[in-house]
């Protein structure tokens, strides 16, 4: 009889746990967005691809005041067939407490036949608009060319096509693109919605929106297939270090320092208060670059020779923002002299190198308060 009894208490609880609305069971901490209410106090950013390096540079912006958000919270989206090592960024984030930091794990089937069409991940771009302020794309590898239509050149170089796939329909969904002219973009239904795409993350704003991409910039732009004949064509047409291919034992840095070129009409001068006679300098690593430009994209900022797109706006959003370039960099702001570019030089700091041309630092920073004016900005509306 106690048996019995005790079969009946378990079926019954089995029951009501079954029955039990879904906002009365416990949140997934691997997918914040979910249970996060449509809107709280907190200013949200989500960042695809949260690994370390990311989180840290986050990390380092805000502590040094560089992103002054109060009530930031950063949800990090990942797909859960990424190659980064998402474990070692929850042990970061823990291990530095940084509560502030959220993670969203995408588990939606994607493939490259459906990212610029309706797919099973598009519930969870709309809930990003919905739920959060801003997103940003940050750097990494190269986008299969067959995203954006092309065949795969020997110096290409693919290693993680699942965060492509993700971010590239993202992209197309938020902004839309040439590949479907009809597709209704979800940004129409918040234009003043703040993206920021750094490095790999510009260059998926170009795919995303329909464009295409050189592959190798010095052999396709320059007609350059030496190491020796790129160091000749000088600093201002290298968008990483070429020291670093022929000397791998002298641990030089692989980025490079170069200035740019803005545009009269964009964004940097209008709206940041810079002109164009300036000339920045950035912190560059990449040898892929924009070709066919995407849907709605304009360029605001070049190379020096003019050759190599460096920025781009939107026509239709007016705080969307892609750059080639790394201003999140943490070593930016790091006065330490512990990096050379090339055999003999005296170790330096990415911070002298910026203050040795102004208003280099403060082009950097500006970039950073005005994403964080219109995350703020966003939040309120």
């Amino acid at each position: 009889m106690r048996r019995h009894r005790a079969l009946v208490l378990a079926l019954v609880l089995a029951t009501a746990i079954a029955a039990a609305p879904l906002g009365c069971q416990t949140p997934d901490p691997d997918r914040w967005l979910d249970s996060a209410p449509a809107r709280d106090a907190s200013v949200r950013l989500v960042i695809f691809n949260p690994e370390t390096f990311n989180i840290r540079a986050l990390a380092t912006l805000r502590k040094n005041g560089v992103i002054d958000v109060p009530n930031l919270t950063v949800i990090g989206v990942y797909h859960e067939r990424q190659t980064g090592n998402f474990v070692e960024s929850r042990k970061y984030v823990a291990d530095n407490g940084l509560d502030w930091f959220k993670f969203h794990v995408v588990k939606a089937e994607i493939s490259e036949p459906v990212l610029f069409k309706a797919n099973a991940c598009v519930p969870e771009f709309d809930q990003i608009v919905k739920k959060a302020d801003g997103v940003i794309f940050f750097g990494g590898p190269d986008i299969p060319p067959s995203v954006f239509g092309e065949k795969t050149l020997l110096l290409t170089d693919i290693s993680d096509p699942y965060r492509h796939y993700l971010e590239a329909s993202a992209v197309f969904h938020l902004l839309g693109g040439s590949q479907d002219p009809k597709a209704v973009p979800l940004l129409d239904g918040r234009p003043g919605f703040p993206v920021l795409g750094i490095c790999l993350g510009f260059q998926t704003l170009n795919v995303g929106t329909g464009g295409t991409l050189v592959q190798d910039i010095w052999s396709e732009v320059y007609g350059k297939t030496t190491v020796e004949d790129v160091i000749a064509l000088g600093p201002e047409q290298w968008h990483n270090n070429p020291y670093r291919i022929i000397f791998p034992l002298d641990k030089l840095m692989g980025y490079n320092f170069h200035s740019l070129q803005l545009g009269d009409n964009g964004l940097f001068v209008k709206t940041m208060g810079f002109k164009s006679s300036d000339h920045p300098r950035i912190l560059s690593s990449h040898h892929q670059a924009l070709e066919i430009m995407g849907r709605d994209l304009v360029a605001i900022a070049s190379s020096r020779d003019g050759r190599i797109v460096e920025a781009v706006e939107h026509k239709k959003y007016p705080h969307v923002l892609g750059i080639q370039f790394h201003p999140e960099h943490p070593l930016l702001f790091d006065a330490e002299p512990r990096h050379r570019q090339k055999p003999g030089d005296a170790p330096t700091s990415y911070l002298a190198i910026l203050e040795g041309t102004p208003p280099s630092v403060e082009f950097n920073k500006a970039i950073w308060r005005w994403f964080a004016g219109q995350l703020v900005e966003s939040h309120g509306k």
